[in-house]
This record gives structure tokens, C-alpha cells and sequence, in this order.
């Protein structure tokens, strides 16, 4: 079973994972604090298919490369988050509006796998998609901010 200590350490690196990849011209992302919240091996999907794999570090240059260049600007911002929680291991669904070149605003849901050691949770993987009109965000991702699904042992999940 999860204290809410634990749902609330994870609401508080996904908000965190959001506002380091955040610039515009005169600021920079806080690419150290977006990275220290992964284990060194973990990996994540974007949304291109076929689904190819990135290091954090190779994608933390990637992003690199784009910002100030073709990406100007980035802003992410959470709208809604879904935490699930069994001991130490842990799935956090946030939907997400991101911005970029101050221009329309799109948005998507990010998975993380999570596990916690030395009583820290760090993500292991990371995986997001696109919203597009045939794949919308179910509306109860909007819902769940601040509210939380709790496992139980010997309980079914809802």
C-alpha cells in the first residue's frame, strides 16, 4: 500500500519533469533537473511510429539541438494527472498542453513507469502520444487532478 506521501512525491517530479523543458529566447530549459529525475538507463518513446527508443542523454541533445533554432520556444504545461501506486513501483498518466514557437498549442498524455529506491522515485521509462481528433485524452485524465486511485492488497483494480 502507497501513503499519499508517495502519490504526492511523484505528482511533484511529473511537474517538475513539465516546467524544466521550458524555454523561449533569453531562457534555457533545466536540462540537469529533467535528467535527474531518470534512472541512468532509462529510455523513452516519442510518439513517431515505428517505435524507436532514445537514451535520456540522447534525447536531452536532440532538444538541445532544436531549442534556439527551429524550436524557439517550448512550454509544457500539466492539465491532469492519474497516479497508480503498489509499494515501490509506480505508473503516472499526466495529459499535457505543449506550446511551441508561441504558436498554437497542442496536446498529449505522457506515461512513466516509476520505481522508488533509497526511498526516492525516479522514472525507468517514459512514453507519450499526440492528441489527435480519432484519439482524443478521455475526459477523466482532466478530472484527476488531485485525485488518486489507491491499491489496496487483495483489492481489484476499479
Amino acid at each position: 500500500m502507497h501513503t499519499s506521501d508517495d502519490v504526492r512525491a511523484i505528482e511533484e517530479l511529473v511537474a517538475r519533469q513539465f516546467g524544466s523543458l521550458h524555454w523561449s529566447p533569453g531562457t534555457q530549459a533545466d536540462w540537469d533537473a529533467f535528467v535527474a529525475d531518470f534512472v541512468p538507463q532509462a529510455v523513452l518513446y516519442p510518439s513517431a511510429r515505428p517505435a524507436r527508443p532514445q537514451t535520456v542523454t540522447g534525447f536531452v541533445e536532440r532538444m538541445r539541438g532544436l531549442a534556439g533554432t527551429t524550436l524557439r520556444s517550448f512550454h509544457e504545461t500539466v492539465l491532469g494527472t492519474h497516479v497508480r501506486v503498489f509499494g515501490n513501483v509506480a505508473v503516472a498518466v499526466a495529459a499535457c498542453e505543449m506550446t511551441e514557437n508561441e504558436a498554437a498549442a497542442s496536446r498529449g498524455v505522457e506515461m512513466l513507469l516509476l520505481v522508488k529506491d533509497g526511498g526516492t522515485w525516479r522514472i525507468v521509462a517514459q512514453a507519450w502520444d499526440t492528441e489527435k481528433p480519432r484519439n482524443p485524452i478521455p475526459a477523466d485524465l482532466f478530472a484527476s487532478v488531485g485525485e488518486h486511485e489507491r491499491t489496496t492488497p487483495g483489492a481489484l483494480p476499479k
